[in-house]
């Protein structure tokens, strides 16, 4: 019998037995196969709560996901679980995936209280997922994930020895909520080939707040088996020491009579633990400082001397150069930039992109020189068809003194995201497009994006009329859902430049149905500078008889032509 069937069964029963009561048998509440349920329950039912320190939590989600590994990301979730200030969460379940990636198992969210992910109060800490890699907010440090993993056959390759262990794996993961305002996280995977993983992350969560953890399926699902929680582990912090220290954004040079040698710079710490913060600017010192009252070059000693918990220790220290100029009296623009023609649909302003752009200004003793990007301010371009202007502007420290960009602005037929690049993941579609059997369609688009990360680009989706998705994919090579499992993916990407030269490019996106339940993609992406890549995916699983295809975006927008 389908586990499932059982569970319908035995669900009342369930409800009542898994209560939250205080137990020092750990197996009671534990499910350890379909065919011994009711005997568990019944062995529930007849124990005596005590005041010991484990709190069992009812599972109502017996099994995450669908049975065959067809859910997609974002589609099937365990129960929440709450885990108040210094509490550990225990979980237990079995773990079953596709196989085909290593995301296609376990993956694990810590969130705030709010008990609704649809809700606007509802804020993550973190995504973690089973094979070393995660996201989440501003606190997220990825350094901060720890792994195990071996290279059982000796092959060099450690991520094809993952994913047969985790085939069936029995997973244990603590999730600790230290009254000190950190979650540690520990993960491990016992395999049925006996090899054992463990992840381990941890980052600052509200000390105070109970925080909320569950588990998201992506071509897996999970048999739940316990679920527990029990005093935390972690009493105190064990203080770190800081190990370097960078700054970035610092002046490239200041005007004669402005004082301000370190302007909107930001410094950066590192402790021996691995993690890092961006420290206030208070608590920094600066050993040299620049006489600002001469023209020249100086130098800028910065150092930061409290450990992580901020007691003071040895410093660490840095430093970098600027000019101290004449006042600038003209700018003038001698090269244009890489991208002087926008597209545009929407009618809010465009940001001015000044990749290969240079001013040059012209200093009060009647001296030129080109003037970094990064002292400029830059107005944003009206959205109106034909020949517009960006404003180009110094504040000096006695008088503004400005310039203009011209650049051609042509009407697109559509548009996906909005043009401040604030556009949100899967919050922005373009209209579906049918592909018809044996037939391909073509859309042609601009894309401009605030070139952070290289999904901050055009995405494929490949769904039925209905909506049901057959795969997502994205420009970066990379993809995922039921039907993606079968694709072929080749690129010609340098990725190491991918990422700044995607605002600017133009995408022409052919999706093909071939007719016998497979479709192709293929991007062919030509940067601001000319330089042309593709990116295909062939073999994508699909029904020929009821395919379309829509864009989404994140972070970027695009103008379809």
């Amino acid at each position: 019998m389908k586990i499932t069937k059982l569970i319908m069964r035995t669900m009342c029963a369930v409800v009542l037995a898994f209560s939250l009561v205080g137990c020092d048998q750990l197996d009671s509440f534990s499910i350890d196969s379909p065919s011994d349920l009711l005997n568990k329950i019944d062995s529930i039912a007849a124990s005596k709560p005590n005041t010991g320190d484990t709190i069992y939590v009812t599972i109502n989600t017996a099994i995450v996901g669908n049975e065959d590994n067809s859910s997609a990301w974002w589609t099937a979730f365990s129960d929440y679980f709450s885990i108040p200030s210094n509490k550990l969460l225990h979980l237990e379940f079995i773990n079953h995936g596709t196989g085909v990636g290593n995301w296609n198992n376990w993956n694990l969210v810590v969130a705030n209280a709010i008990a609704d992910r649809s809700s606007s109060s509802y804020k993550e800490y973190f995504a973690l997922r089973s094979d070393a890699y995660g996201w989440g907010n501003s606190d997220f440090n990825l350094k901060m994930i720890t792994q195990n993993y071996p290279d059982t056959d000796g092959d060099g390759d450690i991520w094809n020895d993952f994913r047969t262990t985790m085939q069936g794996a029995r997973v244990s993961i603590d999730i600790d909520h230290s009254s000190t305002g950190n979650v540690y996280v520990t993960a491990t995977a016992v395999g049925t080939n006996g090899t054992t993983l463990v992840e381990t992350y941890q980052q600052p969560v509200s000390a105070t707040e109970a925080i909320n953890a569950f588990l998201v399926c992506d071509g897996s699902h999970f048999v739940m088996k316990k679920a527990y929680l029990i005093p935390s582990k972690v009493t105190t912090i064990v203080d770190v020491t800081p190990v370097s220290i960078v700054v970035t954004g610092t002046p490239t040079f200041v005007e004669l009579g402005n004082k301000d040698y370190w302007g909107s710079a930001t410094a950066t710490v590192t402790f021996s633990d691995g993690s890092s913060k961006v420290v206030d600017s208070k608590d920094l010192s600066f050993n040299t400082i620049p006489d600002m009252t001469t023209v020249g070059k100086k130098t800028v000693i910065v150092a930061y001397s409290k450990t992580k918990q901020g007691s003071y220790t040895q410093a660490v220290s840095t430093f970098y150069s600027l000019d101290i100029t004449l006042s600038v009296t003209a700018l003038n623009v001698t090269t244009t930039p890489n991208l002087t023609k926008y597209y545009f649909y929407s009618s809010d302003p465009i940001i001015f992109n000044t990749t290969g752009l240079a001013v040059t200004a012209t200093y009060s003793d009647g001296s030129k020189a080109v003037i970094p990007n990064s002292t400029l301010t830059f107005g944003k371009i009206t959205a109106s068809a034909g020949s517009q202007s960006a404003l180009i502007s110094y504040v000096g420290a006695s008088k503004t003194v400005t310039t203009t960009c011209p650049v051609t602005l042509v009407k697109g037929i559509d548009q996906v995201g909005a043009n401040d690049f604030s556009t949100a993941w899967w919050t922005a579609f373009s209209s579906d497009y049918n592909v018809a059997s044996g037939a391909s369609k073509t859309i042609t688009l601009y894309c401009y994006s605030d070139n952070v990360s290289n999904w901050h680009s055009p995405c494929t989706i490949l769904r039925k009329a209905d909506k049901t998705e057959y795969g997502v994919v994205r420009m970066d090579n990379f993809g995922w859902g039921t039907g993606y499992a079968t694709a072929t993916a080749t690129n010609d990407w340098d990725f190491g430049t991918f990422t700044s030269n995607i605002s600017g490019s133009k995408v022409v996106i052919k999706v093909t149905n071939n007719g016998n339940n497979t479709a192709d993609i293929l991007y062919t992406v030509t940067y601001a500078n000319g330089e042309i890549h593709t990116q295909k995916y062939a073999g994508i699983t699909v029904d020929s008889s009821d395919l379309n295809c829509a864009l989404v975006t994140e972070e970027s927008y695009l103008v379809i032509i």
